[in-house]
């Protein structure tokens, strides 16, 4: 259920020293997660940047009944910098979907080609090409 995750999300982040930079990792469902926790949380303030990569799309036909407590998803602008990363063949979202999200959330598009849902199955391996897109989004200054 997205209530439960984003009561985890929230707990994760009380648990960190205030002093400390958050920036989130997120993948699938996650991104929806980032998006639905910054809108209500009022320690959204404490995340300096997200990377998110393949959004979910809890909305399309085949995944609705599965991920009803996702829906409907928040589109409200994040309160951070944040970059979506979006494939042209992820099977769970369409790319116009994952540039949409993008759009309301205030994040930087990638188009990431056809890489399928961008996960082990794409062949990425430890991706390095992820990583290095991570730690340019952490250097870059607010």
């Amino acid at each position: 259920m997205r209530g439960d995750w984003v009561a985890q999300l929230q707990d994760a982040v009380l648990a960190q020293d205030p002093d400390t930079d958050i920036v989130l990792v997120a993948h699938s469902l996650g991104c929806l997660l980032a998006a639905a926790w910054a809108a209500a949380s009022p320690c959204a303030h404490r995340v300096k940047a997200a990377l998110l990569v393949a959004p979910g799309d809890p909305q399309r036909e085949d995944l609705v009944a599965t991920l009803s407590s996702w829906s409907p998803v928040v589109l409200q602008r994040l309160p951070f910098r944040s970059v979506l990363l979006g494939s042209r063949n992820d099977p769970y979202c369409s790319l116009a979907r994952a540039q949409q999200f993008a759009q309301a959330w205030g994040a930087q598009f990638v188009d990431y080609g056809a890489a399928g849902h961008i996960n082990a199955d794409s062949g990425l391996g430890l991706w390095p090409d992820g990583h290095e897109r991570l730690q340019r989004l952490c250097c870059q200054r607010i």
